[in-house]
């Protein structure tokens, strides 16, 4: 089915149905459906909180995967994780109802608005796409927003604006940004990473390549200058805007640190476009600034707003997010579940003012681990200590055979736990004024995390 048939559907008065309408990029696009003028239904596999939100502005949501769920219904909606063997899908494709991605709906809103700013990139999304939220808030420009995770700003991931910009977190997995029409397409780096869809790097950067060709004449490339994978991908095309650290049409200069959180100038084609001090840490949030103001600027935001978004911007959730203390250790929780994310975060852990860094990593998937073993089991060696959780399976099942264990063997001192009780219990003896503790990755570890710090107040 042709992607653009999507757009005879999404219109005043069609039924539309989405099915596994809970999730973090489901539930903002039945909300704005909704906004459309559409008619929203939708099911999921267990109540939550969203779930309850969504019933609360007038979205049905049933619990279960129902085929008469999809009766009367024009369209379906699904996401990524959603088979055809779903009895929902089943019964639409029986009917000849027909089953569209949830990146094609993006993609179809994508186009009502005048500036759609996609951000893309291996790692550094969520971050970044938070970074530009801050900013457009602070220009007032009353933004619709996209975010792979929750923003404190907006209590959630999403917002509804009115104007005429759309902020999207774009991700390359299963291809779904290449269903985005980005008027402003910014590449923050490029890895080898989704090796369970991708066949090597060479397959990645030509994602990446697909994407950056979608933006049309008058609007924007903005890419990592400083990284050669980038790079490589984008060579050859002409308009591509640079930013980086120390080069690019956008870049920092009188970069000073002052209690471990940087201040320094934006500079535009050799002007300085505006003074940034931020308040969260680590030079790749600085590298994320870089390109969220440069975005901001790109859309016409004055200088004035972009540092003021920026300095207004604390974090996203599982960012770098303080969760407490026990027995005088600080607890972190952050989502980073790539080596270079990893790297990132502990490089930033050793510049704070810690005695010791004890991280506690939970690897996110079969697929990526094996792939990437050595690379983690590299960047793991920075922490003081190092426990390692069984592997989040997420989607996927041991087909690979790797486990935690294969981490641990290449980590001095790393143990893995057998369960987060007895993990949570590790930690808690472990823990002493002076250590920051660190639970890390994409899937549940956050629990730990979560566990500890209560058993610090019982």
């Amino acid at each position: 089915m042709a992607i653009d048939r999507i757009h005879e559907y999404i219109m005043p008065g069609k039924r539309a149905h989405l099915v596994g309408i809970g999730g973090v990029s489901m539930a903002p696009l039945a909300e704005v459906l909704q906004g459309e003028g559409l008619v929203i239904t939708g099911s999921d596999m267990k109540e939550s909180e969203t779930v309850e939100h969504l019933r609360s502005i007038g979205i049905p949501v049933v619990i279960g995967h129902l085929p008469e769920s999809v009766e009367g219904k024009d369209l379906l909606i699904r996401t990524a994780a959603v088979h055809d063997s779903n009895p929902e899908i089943a019964a639409a494709r029986a009917n000849g109802i027909p089953v569209f991605e949830r990146a094609q709906a993006w993609g179809s809103i994508m186009r009502r608005y005048e500036n759609a700013l996609c951000i893309s990139g291996t790692h550094g999304k969520t971050t970044t796409t938070s970074m530009c939220t801050h900013i457009a808030m602070a220009a007032r420009i009353d933004p619709t927003v996209m975010i792979g995770g929750t923003l404190p700003l907006l209590g959630t991931g999403h917002r509804v604006g009115k104007g005429k910009t759309i902020i999207l977190e774009s991700c390359e997995y299963c291809n779904s940004f290449l269903s985005f029409y980005p008027t402003v397409a910014v590449i923050l780096n490029i890895e080898a990473d989704h090796l369970d869809f991708f066949k090597d790097l060479e397959d990645v950067e030509h994602s990446f390549r697909a994407f950056a060709d979608l933006v049309p004449p008058g609007g924007t490339v903005l890419a990592n200058g400083e990284d050669e994978n980038t790079m490589q991908a984008l060579k050859g095309k002409g308009d591509v805007l640079t930013f980086g650290l120390e080069k690019g049409d956008f870049h920092a200069e009188n970069l000073v640190w002052k209690r471990g959180l940087p201040t320094f100038d934006l500079v535009r084609n050799g002007e300085v476009a505006a003074h940034i001090t931020l308040q969260v840490p680590g030079l790749h949030n600085v590298k994320n600034a870089i390109a969220a103001a440069a975005a901001g600027l790109i859309l016409g935001i004055p200088g004035e707003a972009v540092a003021r978004g920026l300095n207004d911007f604390r974090g996203a959730g599982r960012r770098f997010e303080f969760k407490g203390t026990v027995k005088g250790a600080s607890v972190y929780d952050d989502y980073a579940h790539h080596p270079g994310e990893l790297k990132a975060l502990l490089d930033m852990a050793s510049t704070l003012d810690y005695q010791r860094v004890i991280c506690a990593f939970q690897p996110h998937t079969y697929t990526r681990t094996k792939a990437l073993l050595n690379e983690f089991s590299q960047v793991l060696c920075q922490a003081d200590i190092t426990f390692l959780a069984e592997i989040f399976a997420a989607r996927e099942k041991n087909d690979v055979g790797v486990s935690s264990e294969d981490l641990a063997k290449n980590i001095p001192g790393a143990k893995v736990a057998p369960s987060f009780a007895e993990l949570t219990n590790w930690l808690y003896n472990l823990a002493q004024p002076g250590d920051l503790i660190l639970t890390v990755g994409a899937g549940n570890i956050y629990t730990v995390g979560e566990a500890l710090v209560k058993r610090g107040e019982d």
